[in-house]
């Protein structure tokens, strides 16, 4: 099981598609074992990004993350990660195929609405960012052994 870092961005908030966001992660069999609103701070949007400081988007990426709440999730599952960045779609709304997050509620290229760690090591860390000791959880679910098949003792 992984687990995922997921920020719905100021464009989802403000657009008021927190909910459906987090249903279809639900749906999918997803867990949500963590979810804070928040205003991120010019300090965490710049430490979050700086492996992009030096691209010519750095400023306007920063300022946007920055202008409106966020919606920040910790998601599990059985490879959470793949499963969450399949489901995001591709990072140009304008070119994310139909049945994605993006390519459902997103035409604009800057304003992409969700962001989902791209590893497990980049999980580790922005995960560390958003989430204080104890604000990611861990829970039994009933529902479990119905989403996936533990025949054989792993998820599957």
């Amino acid at each position: 099981m992984e687990t995922t870092l997921i920020i719905l961005k100021p464009d989802a908030v403000q657009r008021g598609l927190m909910g459906q966001i987090m249903t279809r992660f639900e749906n999918k069999g997803l867990q949500i074992v963590g979810a804070k609103l928040m205003q991120i701070s010019q300090d965490l949007a710049a430490t979050h990004y700086e492996a992009h400081k030096e691209r010519p988007f750095y400023p306007s990426l920063v300022k946007f993350m920055t202008s409106s709440p966020v919606m920040v999730l910790a998601i599990r599952g059985n490879n959470a990660i793949a499963v969450c960045r399949k489901m995001m779609g591709a990072t140009f709304g304008s070119n994310a195929e139909a049945g994605t997050i993006r390519g459902d509620f997103g035409v604009s290229n800057s304003f992409n609405l969700i962001h989902g760690s791209d590893s497990a090591e980049a999980a580790e860390r922005e995960l560390g960012l958003f989430f204080n000791d104890g604000e990611v959880l861990s829970y039994d679910r009933a529902i479990e052994g119905w989403v996936y098949d533990m025949s054989g003792g792993q998820p599957e």
